[in-house]
């Protein structure tokens, strides 16, 4: 009996410890459950990950640019100022155009008058609008070629031009080789996709700097609108090419769609005394490409400085002026602004007379000065007579003469006196 009191006895204690201690455990178990929630707070085995670091963007995501490939080019020198697939040889739609208007401006005069030959155009189709057998210019139809991207003016130039549109395309192809476009060939004049038509970033840049050179390609495409005046009726086209109307500075250049090649556009810009060239090709969308160049031209614009080497009136040479003596100055008849990277050497060359003879009237352009950056030109300006001379004096012209000829004058006299003395004295001997 006293076994099992002795029994009950240690259950109940061992009982009343259980119950005493069980709170304090539930407690530890839940703070030490809040410490490992608690914000902030890393396992050694999470702090032995590395964290991985953020990739650097891209420079078509810091510019925002969508195209698959696009470029930048300083057009007075050709330096690529930044590209991405640059070298990518890529159907370029009715950017084929522009070889199109280089060889037709290469081998026909602007002022010729054809005849518009026959076109079977497709629905949807970009087109100028020429009947078969219409006359008209192939100024005009450069225009409709560039303004309105025509179908139908590039036929007519190709046919026109080489009197087949196979003998033109191999025009186009010896004069893309002769301008070094090595990832350029084409298939037709227009632009259509098919095989073998096809060209790159680059090389687009360089054909549209070689054309830009021609000062008459330059200002068509420049328009925004203009009266085709070889044609009856005459009539008004506007430009399709949306950066033109975009910001004053753009002067052009291309546009070109198709289902193969997607939106591409060339376009080109003049600010702070600098002109350049972008491209954008296989933009997702028509509005990219245009947001696109617009990027690129900006970014290219904003790592210049405009400079002002030659200003309206500076006086840059001073001939002197023959018979009548002193100098005529002569002064820069306007201000030349051009734009220079930082690090870039300009440098001005004056060709003038080293002497001028009157009468001249004041305003008289009597030379020119250039500015060169980095030894290649940029730009040039005349140089005018700052005053009038008149014509110079029989008086003036004898001073003239004889203070040019003093010392020639002064031996002869000097001969002449020398043989007077020598004929003397001889006569004086025959005398004694």
């Amino acid at each position: 009996m006293r076994r099992w009191l002795r029994a009950v006895a240690l259950l109940a204690a061992a009982l009343a410890c259980f119950a005493w201690t069980s709170p304090a455990l539930a407690a530890q178990k839940q703070q030490g459950g809040q410490a490992k929630s608690k914000p902030g707070t890393k396992s050694p085995k999470d702090e032995s990950k590395p964290k991985p670091e953020p990739k650097p963007e891209t420079q078509a995501e810091k510019l925002g640019i969508e195209a698959n490939a696009w470029g930048l080019i300083d057009a007075r020198t050709g330096e690529v100022l930044i590209s991405q697939a640059g070298n990518e040889r890529l159907p370029i739609a009715s950017t084929t155009k522009l070889m199109t208007a280089y060889v037709a401006m290469k081998e026909m005069p602007l002022d010729k008058v054809v005849k518009a030959a026959p076109y079977d155009a497709e629905y949807g189709e970009s087109l100028l609008g020429t009947r078969t057998g219409q006359e008209i210019s192939v100024r005009d139809l450069i225009y409709g070629l560039i303004l309105r991207s025509g179908n139908d003016a590039a036929h007519t130039l190709a046919i026109r031009t080489s009197g087949s549109i196979e003998s033109f395309v191999g025009e186009m192809n010896r004069y893309a080789a002769a301008l070094g476009l090595s990832d350029t060939h084409y298939a037709n004049p227009i632009g259509l996709d098919q095989k073998g038509n096809y060209s790159s970033a680059r090389d687009l840049l360089t054909l549209t700097q070689r054309l830009l050179r021609m000062p008459a390609f330059a200002q068509i495409s420049n328009t925004r609108s203009v009266v085709l005046r070889s044609v009856e009726p005459p009539r008004r086209i506007n430009t399709i090419n949306e950066l033109l109307l975009m910001e004053p500075w753009v002067t052009g250049v291309k546009t070109g769609h198709t289902w193969g090649a997607g939106y591409v556009l060339v376009g080109s810009g003049r600010r702070k005394g600098v002109d350049l060239i972008s491209v954008a090709i296989a933009a997702p969308t028509d509005e990219t490409r245009y947001s696109d160049n617009l990027a690129l031209l900006e970014y290219g614009f904003s790592q210049y400085r405009k400079r002002h080497p030659i200003r309206d009136g500076d006086d840059l040479a001073d001939p002197s002026i023959r018979y009548s003596g002193g100098e005529l100055p002569l002064r820069a008849a306007s201000g030349l602004v051009v734009g220079a990277r930082r690090g870039q050497e300009l440098s001005v060359k004056v060709r003038a007379p080293q002497e001028v003879e009157g009468p001249i009237e004041r305003g008289a352009a009597l030379g020119r000065a250039s500015v060169y950056v980095d030894g290649l030109r940029a730009g040039t300006v005349k140089l005018r007579a700052g005053r009038s001379i008149p014509e110079a004096s029989t008086f003036d012209r004898a001073r003239s003469l004889l203070a040019d000829n003093l010392t020639i004058i002064l031996v002869a006299a000097f001969v002449i006196l020398m043989g007077v003395v020598l004929l003397a004295l001889r006569r004086a001997r025959r005398h004694d």
